[in-house]
């Protein structure tokens, strides 16, 4: 892995040298757009729309489109001068309770590596998080951005989330969330039959991705020459059907799916 920031972890009076890593990866199959024709890869040049010519890189700058249609053109000067307090700095604010910090508020994830001289203020900091059942609300500067994020402990290592602020959050707004609906005692139980028919250890290696598999294939298939074989998609659920009776067959079904993996 190739860190993509070096800085320290702030806390009181200690601070911990550490590099960041990305800790997930895009595993998705990547297409280009190319000629239908004859496969020629499409390109995409950056044209002035006010004049009309291609522009070099060089001469690309921000440009923040105001109300009115009015272009605000920022240079490389203009944000040098903002205020990033934290930058090269992961500037502990607080230390709260894991389960008060809504996952939803998770953006990215990544490791974090202590420097040699680093490892025991760093396993300090990672056993008391550990012990306290605490999470580290911290602010720190990537990409000329101020981020909110959070340190917790993941086996050995501690991991820093960045957070969305609340701001960028949206409020649900649906309107059965007015409406009075009412459940009965006996579809709740049933409901709660089902759940306990499913629940198991969580282990994301069981689970994988379909999708991309029959992608793969597909592709495999292309490049061989071979016919191309499209699964078959799985079965929507039927619409109009009781509740109970549904939750009923469900768990049925889950009761046998579980005797199954057990024999």
């Amino acid at each position: 892995m190739r860190a993509i920031w070096k800085g320290a972890i702030s806390f009181g009076l200690v601070s911990i040298t550490v590099r960041l890593y990305a800790a997930t990866e895009e595993k998705s199959v990547r297409f280009h757009q190319v000629h239908r024709t004859d496969g020629g890869r499409v390109r995409h040049r950056r044209i002035c729309s006010a004049c009309d010519t291609e522009v070099a890189m060089l001469d690309i700058a921000k440009g923040y489109d105001a109300d009115g249609g009015d272009m605000v053109v920022l240079t490389d000067e203009d944000l040098a001068g903002l205020p990033l307090s934290s930058s090269r700095v992961i500037e502990v604010l607080e230390f709260v309770p894991g389960a008060e910090v809504d996952p939803i508020l998770y953006n990215r994830t990544y490791f974090l590596e202590p420097d040699a001289t680093a490892v025991k203020p760093y396993a300090l900091l990672r056993d008391a998080l550990r012990d306290t059942d605490r999470v580290a609300v911290v602010k720190v500067a990537l990409r000329q951005r101020e981020q909110l994020a959070a340190l917790r402990v993941r086996g050995e290592t501690l991991v820093m989330h960045t957070m969305l602020w609340p701001d960028e959050l949206r409020a649900p707004d649906f309107g059965f969330i007015d409406q009075e609906v009412v459940v009965k005692d006996s579809e709740l139980a049933m409901a709660a039959s089902l759940i306990d028919s499913m629940t198991g250890s969580f282990d994301p290696s069981k689970l994988t991705d379909e999708y991309r598999a029959a992608l793969q294939e597909v592709l495999e298939a292309k490049l061989q020459g071979r016919q191309v074989t499209v699964p078959s998609a799985p079965g929507a659920a039927t619409k109009g059907v009781d509740l109970m009776a549904a939750l009923q067959a469900s768990v049925e079904r889950a009761q046998r799916a579980r005797k199954a993996d057990a024999a």
